[in-house]
């Protein structure tokens, strides 16, 4: 699967979705409708902030701002 935006695809985030948990999906599905996105901008959103706290989407995502690991 090639990316070509800073988005994640509809596509993708199918792939993603099932290979996690039935439990874990049905959360970020209930999510996804309670603040009334798609499920690929859920994802986004959840990689996007755990990399980097105050991201949420991949565009302004800045994964090594502050990450004193690396």
């Amino acid at each position: 699967m090639q990316v070509t935006s800073e988005a994640l695809s509809p596509e993708a985030a199918q792939v993603i979705m099932s290979a996690l948990p039935e439990k874990i999906q049905l959360g970020l599905k209930a999510y996804a409708a309670q603040v009334e996105q798609p499920i690929e901008g859920v994802l986004e959103m959840m990689i996007s902030g755990f990399l980097d706290e105050d991201a949420i989407s991949f565009a302004n995502c800045q994964p090594l701002r502050g990450m004193n690991f690396i």
